[in-house]
C-alpha cells in the first residue's frame, strides 16, 4: 500500500485537518539559532526554521512553507522561493549554505519536515475522530529504512496504547512511517497489518544517546498533533469544502499583523507571480477546463487595505482572479492597436504576473460601482518602469472576495 501524499492528504479530499493543524502554529514563529531550540510538542504550537531568527525572514519562510503544502506545490517551486527569500532578507550562516548539495538537502528538509509532521498531526486528529479499534504502524517504504522502524511494520495497536506516546510518526528526521485507523482485525489484514504481531522486547528501553527509545530520534519521541487534536478537530470542522477558500481557511485566529505579514510574503513569493502567469496563459490558450480551480486567489487583504476599501466590509477578504475576469480583461485590453489609440499597451501574461507586486504596493480605493453587477469597485494603481498599472476589484460578498474587474497600463504614447 503507498504512502498517500504528506502535500495532497488523504482519501483524495481536501485535507482541511492538517492545513488546519499548520495554520495555527502561524501566530506563533519562534526565532531560534539551533535546529533543537524547540522540542517536542512545542512544535505543535510554533513554527520554527533552524537559525532563522529574524522576524521578516521567519514570516517569508512560513508563507512560503504554507503555500506549498496549502496548494500542493512541488519541491522546485518550493526551492525557487527558498532562494529569493534568502537574497531578499541576506540570510547567510545557515546550514547547507555553499554548496547546490547543501542547499538542496536544507530545502528538502525544511519541507519535508513541515510536510510530514503536519500530514500527521492532521491524520491524528482525523484517526481520533474516526473512533477506530486499532491504529496500523505502516513503515513509509524509505530507501534506506531504519531497521527498528522496518520492525514495527504492520502492528495493530489501540490507540490508547503507551506506544503511540513515543512511536507515532515521524519519529526522526526523513522518516516517512505513517498510521492508519482499522475498526476489525479483517481490516488491520487488509490495511498491510497483522494482527498478531506484538511489539518487539525492550521496545521502550532509552537509548542514552538521545533519551529516546531506539529508533527515535532526538526529540522526535512524541505524536505531532496529540497536544493540540481537539483545537484542530473543532477549527477544520468550521469549512465544509476546501476549494478556492484555501487563503482565507483558519487564518481568522492568527494575530492580525503578523496575518498581513503573511499575506503580503505570499505575494512577494516567485512562485505567486509563476502561478498568475500560468493561470492567465492557460485561459489565452483555451486550456480552462484543464486549470485546477475555476479561481486563483493573490492572498488576503491586509489590515490597511481592508480600511482603504471604504463603505464595504471586508474582514477576511482576498484578492482573486477569475477565469471569466482574465477573459474580460483580455477582450477588452488584450489588443495591441485599440490599446494604443488609448494611449495604453496591451496586457500580457506577464504583466498579470506582477498583480502580486501591485497589491503589495498599494491601497484599494474607491472608484464607483460596477456595471455588471452593480457591486463597489476600488482601483490600485502603481508605477513601474514608466507605466501606470491600473487595476480594479469589484466586491463580492458572497465569495468573500475582491475579484479583478479591469486591468490596463498606460504609457502615455498614442497612435
Amino acid at each position: 500500500m503507498s504512502h498517500p501524499s504528506a502535500v495532497s492528504g488523504a482519501f483524495g479530499q481536501p485535507f482541511t485537518q492538517q492545513i488546519a493543524f499548520f495554520r495555527a502554529k502561524l501566530g506563533n514563529l519562534v526565532p531560534t539559532q539551533r535546529w533543537d531550540d524547540m522540542q517536542a510538542q512545542a512544535h505543535d504550537t510554533g513554527f520554527m526554521v533552524a537559525g532563522a531568527a529574524k522576524a521578516d525572514l521567519l514570516t517569508d519562510l512560513a508563507a512560503a512553507v504554507d503555500k506549498a503544502l496549502s496548494e500542493g506545490r512541488g519541491i522546485e517551486e518550493f526551492r525557487r522561493d527558498f532562494q529569493s527569500i534568502v537574497a531578499r532578507n541576506g540570510w547567510t550562516g545557515w546550514t547547507g549554505e555553499g554548496s547546490i548539495q547543501g542547499e538542496a538537502w536544507r530545502v528538502k528538509t525544511i519541507l519535508r519536515t513541515n510536510a510530514y509532521t503536519s500530514y500527521s498531526a492532521g491524520r491524528h486528529t482525523q484517526l481520533l475522530d474516526g473512533n477506530f479499534a486499532f491504529w496500523v504502524y505502516r513503515h513509509g517504504d524509505s530507501r534506506e529504512p531504519r531497521p527498528e522502524h522496518l520492525a514495527l511494520d504492520g502492528i495493530a495497536l489501540p490507540p490508547s496504547h503507551l506506544f503511540w506516546m513515543k512511536f507515532y510518526p515521524p519519529s526522526d528526521w526523513g522518516c516517512s512511517c505513517y498510521a492508519l485507523g482499522a475498526r476489525t482485525a479483517a481490516s488491520v489484514r487488509r490495511l498491510g497489518g497483522n494482527p498478531s504481531k506484538t511489539l518487539p522486547a525492550n521496545w521502550d528501553a532509552i537509548d542514552l544517546k538521545t533519551g529516546e527509545p531506539a529508533g527515535i530520534g532526538k526529540g522526535w519521541g512524541y505524536a505531532p498533533g496529540a497536544s493540540v487534536a481537539q483545537a484542530v478537530q473543532a477549527v477544520a470542522a468550521k469549512i465544509g469544502s476546501w476549494d478556492y477558500r484555501v487563503a482565507k481557511a483558519f487564518m481568522e485566529d492568527v494575530p492580525a499583523p503578523q496575518r498581513d505579514a503573511l499575506a503580503q510574503a505570499y505575494r512577494a513569493l516567485p512562485s505567486t507571480a509563476d502561478d498568475v502567469r500560468r493561470y492567465v496563459q492557460a485561459i489565452e490558450q483555451d486550456r480552462a477546463p484543464a486549470l485546477d480551480a475555476p479561481s486563483r486567489t493573490l492572498g488576503l487583504l491586509t489590515e490597511d487595505q481592508i480600511a482603504s476599501a471604504q463603505g464595504v466590509k471586508a474582514n477576511g477578504f482576498d484578492f482573486s482572479l477569475s477565469v471569466d475576469e482574465v477573459r474580460h480583461v483580455l477582450s477588452q485590453h488584450g489588443d495591441s492597436g485599440t490599446e494604443l489609440a488609448r494611449g495604453q499597451r496591451a496586457v500580457t501574461a506577464d504583466d498579470f504576473a506582477l498583480l502580486p507586486a501591485i497589491l503589495n504596493a498599494g491601497q484599494p480605493r474607491p472608484v464607483g460601482r460596477s456595471n455588471r453587477h452593480d457591486a463597489a469597485v476600488f482601483e490600485v494603481t502603481t508605477e513601474i518602469g514608466g507605466e501606470t498599472y491600473v487595476t480594479r476589484w469589484e466586491y463580492r460578498s458572497k465569495r468573500r472576495t475582491l475579484a479583478l474587474q479591469s486591468f490596463f497600463i498606460r504609457t502615455g504614447k498614442r497612435a
